[in-house]
């Protein structure tokens, strides 16, 4: 017992290798969603999807020990929603950057990331965002992922009038999704564990007579990661458009893991009366390290999963939770065929209903003191509306400083937040 406290952080005598493991099993089954998902995502920026789903079981494992024996915490890391989204269909597909491109901006940014967590300017900058923005985060990451959901399946799609609209209902397609939405979301009600997993595989099963769904296997060895292995564009690290690249990545990855730990930190009552969360500095290491493998084995960002919470829930509160997660997460390297044979109309519910789980944190937000409720309802709507993260946490952050100084109430504002908003200013002014 001494050796799994020193390693993992258990103690006896509040803890149960019961539940510790019952935790990691429950954290794996409410996201392993992503293996599915993040395959499809980046496979939208031309990258083989075969290689991503070995790259995300792998860098998913090696962020979650990290954190296991690190951080001692009790969750999980894979790569990110809304942040493969940002890889996608920000940077390479509306900015026109190479899939290998924004790897290395991936890669960079992840060891930036440790160079902030060692000196622990990471834990000041999160420290002098006001509360009530970085509960904003959240809300708003959760609407623009259940857009993007709702777009792969065809239920929204554009309009030249209206700019989006209502998509074809007569589509098998899309009636699939529907279907997979609402049964999802019963499950979800229902408490029913895995919901989010259950729910792809029954509608990736039911999309087979409607000629949706088309796969001929479940079990194989894992897909070689070769097509993504270390694919960096070197050649381009020195130019203006790496160095735009990396400042977005690092701005939105930050502001994301930020909005992300608190999220998660929230919902497993971890957090303190002051907003303090115990060993953040230990948690974001594992993130930076998790993200630089990634990037080395071809994957988007990797970050905590607010779903971490649901294995707190149920007695999980070591680094043994998220090593049951992890071992979890190895096992599931062998059920490639079956992951990626899952199509969008299947994956789009998780997507959807994740939105729904991250709009948590907005009730918390005052939204009757227009002083905080305007820059926070500007990084919630702006995420969606731009189909950028970053635009919105950006935006939300200047029109805070802005407002408290031309509302004579610049007193309140601390002098990391007038700095971070003068240099998002710079951004848009000359990146």
């Amino acid at each position: 017992m001494n050796a799994l406290y020193k390693v993992f952080g258990f103690d006896a005598k509040t803890m149960t290798l019961k539940k510790e493991v019952l935790g990691g099993i429950t954290t794996f089954l409410t996201m392993a969603y992503i293996l599915a998902v993040n395959p499809s995502i980046l496979g939208d920026a031309g990258m083989d999807t075969g290689a991503v789903f070995t790259a995300t079981v792998i860098s998913a494992v090696v962020g979650t020990l990290v954190m296991a024996i690190y951080a001692k915490l009790p969750f999980a890391l894979a790569p990110g929603m809304g942040l493969n989204a940002f890889f996608t269909y920000t940077i390479v597909l509306t900015m026109g950057y190479t899939w290998q491109f924004a790897l290395t901006a991936v890669f960079l940014e992840g060891l930036i990331f440790i160079l902030l967590t060692l000196t622990g300017l990471r834990q000041k900058i999160v420290d002098c965002m006001p509360l009530a923005l970085r509960r904003s985060i959240s809300p708003g990451i959760g609407f623009f992922i259940a857009f993007i959901g709702l777009k792969n399946a065809g239920i929204v799609v554009s309009s030249p009038s209206t700019l989006v609209t209502l998509g074809n209902l007569h589509d098998p397609a899309v009636l699939l999704a529907c279907f997979g939405i609402l049964f999802s979301a019963i499950l979800l009600i229902r408490n029913v564990t895995g919901a989010l997993l259950v729910g792809i595989l029954l509608t990736t099963i039911v999309g087979i007579p409607m000629g949706v769904t088309n796969f001929t296997s479940v079990v194989s060895t894992p897909p070689s990661i070769a097509p993504v292995f270390c694919q960096f564009e070197w050649q381009s690290i020195l130019s203006v458009d790496m160095l735009i690249c990396v400042l977005t990545f690092l701005f939105i990855d930050m502001f994301d893991t930020i909005g992300t730990l608190i999220g998660v930190s929230n919902r497993a009552g971890m957090v303190d009366e002051n907003g303090n969360i115990p060993r953040l500095k230990d948690a974001f290491m594992a993130d930076a390290v998790g993200t630089t493998v990634g990037a080395v084995l071809g994957t988007s960002t990797v970050t905590t999963f607010v779903e971490s919470a649901s294995g707190v829930n149920v007695g999980g509160r070591s680094g043994l939770t998220s090593l049951t997660a992890a071992i979890c997460f190895a096992l599931a390297l062998f059920f490639a065929p079956f992951f990626l044979a899952v199509p969008s109309q299947a994956t789009a519910p998780a997507l959807v209903l994740v939105g729904v789980m991250m709009v948590h944190d907005i009730r918390k937000i005052h939204f009757d003191d227009f002083i905080s409720a305007v820059p926070c309802f500007v990084c919630i709507t702006f995420m969606p509306l731009t189909y950028s993260i970053s635009d919105g946490i950006l935006l939300g952050l200047i029109s805070w400083v802005l407002l408290h100084i031309c509302c004579g109430r610049g007193k309140e504002l601390n002098a990391g937040m007038i700095i971070l908003a003068t240099l998002f200013v710079l951004k848009y002014a000359f990146l």
